[in-house]
């Protein structure tokens, strides 16, 4: 039960990072480091995090820009 749960959290994590992705692309936002944590799938039962990664200055002001 456990590992049935565990493949699904990783594929909606996968899914959230593509629905993300698609998000910020919308909006003119690229984050090239956006995908999932690899030391959060290393766990036993992973419980995925999304990696947002680095971006520029220009990018980070831009995803402010839209948040607000």
């Amino acid at each position: 039960m456990e590992s049935q749960h565990s493949a699904f959290c990783v594929e909606e994590a996968e899914e959230t990072v593509k629905e993300l992705r698609a998000a910020l692309l919308a909006a003119g936002i690229t984050l090239p480091s956006l995908g999932l944590d690899p030391v959060s799938l290393a766990r036993e039962a992973p419980c995925p995090l999304i990696e947002l990664g680095r971006c520029s200055v220009q990018t980070a002001q831009r995803l402010a820009a839209v948040l607000r």
